[in-house]
This record gives structure tokens, C-alpha cells and sequence, in this order.
């Protein structure tokens, strides 16, 4: 039990943000699927891309399983796989 205790106190948390909304992890690998399931982005309809200061962004899009070693301060968006729905560019217009 103490060593449990213990073991806990040295987790280390990595804060990220997923369209500039914070998310955080005790893993250290995660996938894209994963990182927009934890943030309650469907990766059946959306794919990942890391954002990283000073070079073009990173595409996931047709790497749903790759292995991310994640980095406090990482940086990530989503967009969507497809065209985006008429109603739902409409809604951009107003």
C-alpha cells in the first residue's frame, strides 16, 4: 500500500491542448484516436494534426494508430475526414 502511495506522488502529468482547449495525460504514448476520443472528438468523422512551432503542421489523417511520444505543451487540432456538411458551413456563414 505505501509503495502504491508512493508511486503515486511521482506521476508526472502532460498538459496539452487540442484545439486550444487543455487536456492532460499520465501516458506517456498516445495515438491520435486517442487523443481526440479523450477530448470527445469522434476520429471516425475527424483526423489529428500536431501543430509545431516554426514547421508545417504534423497530418495523423491517415495514421489513426501511430504512436504519439507525448511532450508537455504539445499542441494538436482537428478537422474534419470529409467535406464539411452543407448545414454546418451554413452555420459558419451567419
Amino acid at each position: 500500500m505505501m509503495e502504491e502511495i508512493h508511486h503515486k506522488k511521482h506521476e508526472h502529468w502532460i498538459h496539452y491542448t487540442i484545439d486550444d482547449e487543455p487536456e492532460s495525460t499520465l501516458e506517456k504514448v498516445l495515438t491520435p484516436a486517442k487523443i481526440m476520443g479523450d477530448a470527445g472528438i469522434d476520429p471516425q468523422t475527424n483526423y489529428l494534426e500536431q501543430l509545431v512551432h516554426g514547421h508545417p503542421p504534423i497530418s495523423y489523417k491517415d495514421k489513426p494508430n501511430e504512436q504519439i511520444e507525448m511532450k508537455d505543451g504539445m499542441r494538436f487540432i482537428s478537422k474534419p475526414i470529409g467535406p464539411m456538411p452543407v448545414s454546418s458551413v451554413a452555420h459558419y456563414v451567419r
